[in-house]
């Protein structure tokens, strides 16, 4: 997934973005609304961890207006304010979830995963692909029983893929999912991942349909 992490406190915004990145999710960290609205109306994202107090505004005005404009980016508030009124105005404005700071990162971890399964349609976190069993909360594979262990960068490709399964996904597609974590991308970028992709999923779980792209086999093998 693409993160938008809006959050003003330098240690805490490190730590979090950190934590996503090693779940293998692409983090856009802001410090501000007017980064966050700048950010919102040129990127797409799949979740946003928002912050309440900025300096140059609060987080519930900013959700209000996303969802005024008929945006449905699930929206995950990190807060230090744990009032029950307060988490009620939160989840009214249109907030999917509410984290009170402190919190461990794991239970983040946890949350955003949750979050990202609902909104994807997908409450069960367990599924099934060919012979692979991927286990979409803990960013888990088994191939045949055997685990299989991918990097961040592999992830989030694979990830890509599995959200639509069966369906092609140009080169250019691919890429952004990698610029993303800020990789410089070559010419044959792509067709390196690819290759230590099948490596560990199998030769034939991923497909090249030639000039167009790639797609996830869905089929058992």
């Amino acid at each position: 997934m693409r993160v938008l992490l809006v959050e003003d406190t330098t240690g805490l915004g490190e730590a979090v973005r950190d934590q996503i990145s090693e779940d293998g999710h692409a983090v856009d960290w802001v410090q501000s609304l007017a980064f966050a609205d700048t950010s919102v109306k040129t990127t797409p994202y799949n979740l946003i961890l928002l912050d309440l107090m900025l300096p140059d505004g609060h987080g519930f005005d900013f959700l209000k207006k996303l969802r005024a404009t008929g945006d449905t980016t699930p929206v995950i508030i990190l807060t230090a304010r744990d009032q029950v009124s307060d988490r009620i105005a939160g989840l009214n404005a249109g907030a999917d979830d509410y984290l009170v700071k402190p919190f461990d990162l794991s239970e983040l971890s946890a949350r955003v995963a949750a979050v990202a399964r609902r909104y994807r349609g997908n409450p069960n976190p367990l599924v099934r692909v060919g012979d692979l069993e991927v286990d979409l909360g803990d960013h888990r594979i088994s191939r045949n029983g055997q685990p299989v262990e991918l990097t961040a960068r592999e992830w989030a490709l694979f990830e890509g893929f599995l959200q639509r399964p069966g369906i092609l996904l140009s080169r250019a597609q691919l890429e952004d999912r990698l610029y993303q974590f800020g990789a410089e991308i070559e010419s044959n970028t792509i067709e390196v991942y690819i290759s230590r992709m099948r490596k560990k999923l199998g030769h034939d779980a991923i497909v090249t349909v030639r000039g167009m792209g790639y797609r996830l086999e869905p089929n058992e093998h």
